[in-house]
Order: structure tokens, then sequence, then C-alpha cells
């Protein structure tokens, strides 16, 4: 079990959404928190809401998609609370896009948020926990990674959120050896303002910022049987550090998803292994 009070946390993406909630939360729960996000000035103001709560934290700028940018981060954060024994990799992206519609930049700053951020994250402050033989890391995939057909024109975020999924499962054997734990968040519909901001950080080099909402595609948004049940933010950080506590490897919000989960895979894998059953019976 994963005691969260007294420990140094630090989350990509704090400034908003989900990571806001995290950050919040783990303040709460005696945690000193390190809120790094893209738009500095939305980390300031989590951060000094923490604070003004009679919390700890401290806010940071930074872009995910760079290395030397998160080794800042690391650096900054053990210069102000010591050693960080909890990551909640969170920083992302969106869209609603046809792979062939999607330039070069477009699909580069999706991996690069996404799953690159994740990974970069990941390789600059797991080596001081496993040496440390303590501390948790949370990845932020989605549910759109756990059920990959779920939503149409989301091929590159889906590809980018199950690459997260299957990087943690593997990682838990190898980090479980040396006593920290490692989780992977997959978020159903959630009410922040991503799909509205979306675009607005976006860096030069991927394209610059783009004005305007994120289009959900006609097909989910006509679809009947598409109900959408939105989660509070709150409600996924509360599942969060509970899954943390108790070093969960999987979490999910809608237990409803479980019929879709099964259609996508039990239904299919299992139809794929009786054909190849039946395939080698016949050689």
């Amino acid at each position: 079990m994963t005691e969260i009070a007294g420990k140094a946390a630090v989350v990509t993406g704090g400034g908003s959404g989900i990571g806001e909630a995290l950050c919040i939360e783990l303040a709460a729960a005696g945690a000193r928190v390190v809120v790094a996000d893209i738009i500095g000035e939305k980390a300031q103001a989590v951060a000094d809401g923490i604070r003004a709560g009679g919390g700890d934290a401290i806010a940071v700028s930074v872009d995910v998609c760079e290395r030397a940018a998160i080794r800042t981060l690391k650096e900054t954060a053990n210069a102000v609370f010591g050693p960080i024994q909890l990551l909640f990799a969170n920083a992302g992206a969106t869209s609603f896009e046809r792979l062939t519609a999607m330039s070069d930049e477009d699909v580069d700053w999706l991996f690069q948020v996404n799953l690159m951020g994740v990974v970069y994250s990941l390789q600059v402050f797991l080596p001081e926990m496993i040496a440390a033989g303590d501390g948790h890391v949370v990845a932020t995939a989605s549910t759109s990674g756990l059920l990959p057909g779920w939503v149409p024109s989301q091929s590159c975020y889906a590809s980018t959120k199950m690459g997260i999924i299957g990087m943690i499962f593997n990682l838990r054997y190898e980090l479980g050896l040396h006593g920290v734990g490692a989780s992977v968040l997959c978020p159903g519909p959630t009410s922040t303002s991503m799909k509205d901001n979306n675009g607005l950080y976006r860096p030069a080099r991927f394209g610059g910022p783009t004005a305007g909402p994120v289009v959900l595609p006609t097909e989910f948004t006509s679809d009947p049987n598409q109900n959408l049940n939105f989660r509070m933010p709150e409600d996924v950080a509360r599942m969060t550090l509970r899954a943390v506590r108790d070093d969960f490897p999987l979490i999910v919000l809608d237990a409803a998803d479980r019929a879709q989960f099964e259609r996508t895979y039990l239904d299919v894998v299992n139809e794929a292994f009786d054909r190849a059953a039946q395939f080698a019976g016949q050689a």
C-alpha cells in the first residue's frame, strides 16, 4: 500500500481538467505537489489555489514533448521538494480526425504529447524511485486506448493511448522488483475544457496553435447507442488516488463499459483462437 501523505508528487498537464483535479486531491491528501503544465499561468493558478487552502505546491511551465524540459522539471521539483515519489504523467491532446486527413504535424504532435511525453517522464523520474525502492507512477491513457474501436476517426489518438496501456502493463513487472508501483488511468468522457482548448497550446514546430473547439465526427454524435456518461474530474482523481494507495494496475470509471470491452476483446480474440485451432486441425 502506498501512502500519499508527506510524499512529493509531480503532475503533468496539471493546469486544468483531470490534472488539476489530481493536484487538488493530492494536496488534500497531504502530498506536496508540483503542478506542471505547458500553460504556465494555468499551472500557477492551480498552485496558488492549493497554497491558499493550506497546501504545499509550486508551478512549473513544461512542454512534455521535450526531454530537456522534463529534466529541468525534475531539477526544479528536487530543489524545492526533494525526491519525487509520485509521478502522474497526465499531459495529453486529443483528435477526432481521419488518419488520411491529418498532416504530418498533426500526427507528430499527437504522438509526441500523448505517448512520448509519458515515455520521457518515466525515463527522467523512474531512476530515482527505483534507487530509493519507493514510489508510484500513473500514466493517463483513455478508454479509447482500451476500446480502440469505440470512437470513429481516432486511429492516431487511440494508438497513442493503447501504447501507454501496453507500456505500463509491461513496466509493472520491471518496477515491482524494485518496490515501485505503476497504474494506467483510462478515463472515459470527462467534463473538462480539453475539447475547447485542445489546440491553443500546440507548439510552432507542430504547426502552431489552432483555434476553435475539437469537432466530434458525425458518425459518433448521430449514433443513438452512444449514451455518453460524462464524469467529473474530481471523481477521476479520487478513483486514481485509491488505485495508487492499493497499487491497482488499471483504472476505469464506468462499469457499463464492460460489455463493450468483452465485445472488443473476448469475442474477437476467442474467435481468432478458434480459427487458429481449426486451421491447425486441418494441417
